[in-house]
């Protein structure tokens, strides 16, 4: 955006040149593998963040994995990277119940982040694609338009919803507040930003809201999952991601696949991948969803 971002250099994906990351890593009970790759493309700044984090929360191995892509600047993507998730553990019904957690998790994380926004002269926003194993469970949330896509029984099916301002309820829910959508090379809220919903974005707060969409995902042929930023996504379709990695079965392999090919095809973004593999599937058994 022609914008010089001041990165902490505290976080552990912001190198001194921006070259590209991977890594991977394997849950404690066998049950699923992940890996990820980011890279700023051909953006000359670097405004995507991806957390993949394991924890035990009440005797549960829980699975966390998200992709933040900021907007005017770094801020608001690297805030939600280090915070959104200890929020979501931390909720007293993480456990019991987990759609209500994440809810309150996105929106304390939002409000807490637009607190410490008061000295910035310079609207930050980033969206938020998000998956939580939790047991058998998977569980997507999202805001914006990074976005999250499994593969059951060879499939490609999408499990989040792109939030742009001219879907027809997302632009109704925008006028309602009192807002506006317009066309400005691309349908934007206000005339300034292309997606409907997602954290920070201070001017627009009324209208861009962090509320996720959350679904859950229960089924015995769930193979993979992808959570990528749209520098992705407006470069691969939904099928050919998943066609382009269901051979891999290293995800981090697979990660970077996915990165590299939307950099080939003319990706002009920053381009974050990250591939989580249901490990009990590729033998048979079932997860999600076993008995």
């Amino acid at each position: 955006m022609g914008y010089l971002n001041s990165v902490l250099s505290s976080s552990s994906q912001v190198h001194a040149d921006d070259s590209p990351a991977s890594g991977g890593g394997l849950s404690q009970n066998g049950k699923f593998s992940y890996g990820y790759a980011s890279s700023p493309g051909k953006r000359s700044s670097m405004e995507d963040f991806y957390e993949t984090r394991i924890d035990g929360v009440e005797g549960e191995i829980v699975g966390l994995f998200g992709v933040f892509d900021g907007h005017g600047g770094a801020r608001a993507a690297e805030y939600v990277k280090h915070n959104l998730f200890s929020n979501l553990i931390r909720h007293p019904k993480f456990i019991s119940d987990t759609k209500s957690a994440i809810a309150d998790a996105y929106s304390h994380t939002d409000s807490e982040f637009l607190k410490s926004e008061n000295n910035q002269n310079r609207d930050a926003g980033s969206t938020a694609s998000t998956a939580i194993l939790v047991g058998d469970r998977l569980l997507v949330a999202n805001v914006g338009d990074s976005r999250a896509v499994i593969c059951r029984g060879g499939n490609a099916i999408a499990v989040s919803r792109d939030h742009k301002p001219d879907q027809t309820d997302e632009r109704q829910r925008i006028e309602d507040a009192g807002g506006f959508v317009m066309w400005a090379g691309t349908w934007r809220v206000g005339g300034v930003l292309a997606v409907s919903r997602a954290f920070g974005d201070r001017l627009l707060k009324q209208y861009v809201v962090a509320d996720p969409e959350i679904q859950e995902v229960i089924d015995s042929s769930l193979e993979f999952l992808i959570l990528a930023s749209d520098g992705l996504w407006d470069v691969v379709t939904n099928e050919e991601a998943v066609a382009m990695i269901k051979p891999i079965q290293d995800p981090e392999e697979a990660a970077k696949r996915l990165m590299q090919e939307a950099y080939q095809r003319g990706s002009a973004d920053n381009i974050t991948c990250v591939v989580v593999r249901f490990l009990a599937n590729q033998g048979g058994s079932s997860f999600p969803g076993s008995a």
